[in-house]
């Protein structure tokens, strides 16, 4: 892996790092994941029962443990460099949980919210407007770029490559890279 490499994946680390830490004190905490997690409950208006919403919260619950347990820390919180770090190996080690795949599909059945098995672009553009607060005309563009065969709609294949994309690609222009850093 070269260092130019290495940079592009720490740079979007550290931006969702940035993104993560609601009270901006430097550390990420397992408040930071629960508050990820109501961001995506209350931007659908779900239930605490219902079903996505669980598996939302054991997926960051079983994350944030793996987070934890891959920085190799005592406490319960991560600066910056510990998460970027973190990451990078619990992304590669897939014995207990697969981040890219358990996450991705966690987050495709809440933004799916017709059940219909693709993200309209309605569907994005909620996505973009009540959970991550961006209402602008670069998420078309964004959308376009993650809708890779050009259907008109992001499959749940789609949008696992681009899950997969943000953490392990190279290449700062693939469609996972820029919605995951953009958000």
């Amino acid at each position: 892996m070269t260092t130019a490499t290495q940079d592009i994946i720490t740079l979007k680390l550290e931006r969702t790092f940035d993104q993560m830490d609601a009270n901006q004190d430097g550390y990420l905490d397992w408040s930071d994941y629960q508050k990820l997690g109501d961001r995506y409950i209350q931007g659908y208006k779900l239930s605490r029962d219902d079903r996505r919403t669980r598996a939302l919260q054991t997926f960051c619950q079983i994350y944030w443990l793996e987070l934890l347990r891959h920085a190799g820390v005592d406490g319960d919180r991560l600066t910056r460099d510990q998460f970027v770090a973190a990451n990078r190996l619990a992304v590669i080690d897939t014995s207990r949980l697969n981040v890219t795949e358990g996450g991705g599909h966690a987050i495709f059945d809440i933004i799916d919210a017709d059940g219909d098995n693709e993200i309209s672009k309605d569907e994005f553009a909620r996505l973009m407007r009540d959970v991550w607060k961006h209402d602008s005309p670069e998420a078309v563009d964004l959308f376009i770029r993650l809708d890779t065969d050009g259907d008109g709609a992001i499959s749940r294949h789609e949008f696992i490559r681009a899950v997969r994309e943000h953490f392990l690609s190279n290449d700062p222009d693939a469609p996972g890279s820029i919605f995951f850093g953009h958000v």
